[in-house]
């Protein structure tokens, strides 16, 4: 199964930005979705960054397999994680703005692994970098379970800033 979401600079550009709840969350991960998910980052670096998750019975789907979006929450997280490791959070911050993934395998119990690593930048049209990350997610049994690309947008925050001010707030 392929899950798409456009591309779409325009959104990000136009996303609400707030550098104090920004800033506040950069410092803090305590709390965050990927707490919730019980996710454990397990190597962390600008290139590559990897996690285990486990699969448990409130992640399943219906039919008591893991549901795909949990998969593709894995990877946008650890993808997202080296984004911002890549990034230099003083004068810009990283967003996700396309995901491309296929699901080949799935689970019912154990852990999947997520690994992401950094493919390429390029700028984008609009203002920014776009940063290209692989990502595969294993099974316990080093399986590849899903694989994709993940694209983030790296935006200034100069850039955040006149976006806000232009919309007058």
């Amino acid at each position: 199964m392929d899950t798409r979401h456009a591309d779409s600079e325009a959104i990000v550009a136009d996303q609400e930005y707030d550098s104090a709840a920004s800033d506040s969350a950069v410092a803090s991960t305590s709390d965050t979705f990927a707490d919730v998910l019980h996710i454990e980052f397990t190597h962390d670096d600008p290139e590559r960054v990897e996690a285990i998750m486990p699969i448990l019975p409130q992640f399943h789907q219906p039919f008591g397999y893991v549901h795909g979006g949990v998969t593709l929450a894995l990877l946008e997280t650890v993808a997202s994680r080296g984004a911002h490791m890549h990034c230099d959070m003083s004068k810009e911050r990283p967003f996700g703005v396309e995901i491309d993934v296929r699901h080949r395998k799935s689970a019912q119990s154990g852990h999947i692994r997520g690994v992401a690593e950094l493919d390429h930048e390029e700028p984008s049209k609009v203002s920014g970098m776009k940063q290209y990350w692989n990502v595969r997610a294993y099974d316990d049994a080093g399986d590849v379970m899903s694989e994709g690309i993940f694209v983030t947008k790296v935006v200034s925050l100069e850039h955040l800033a006149k976006r806000k001010q232009n919309r007058g707030q």
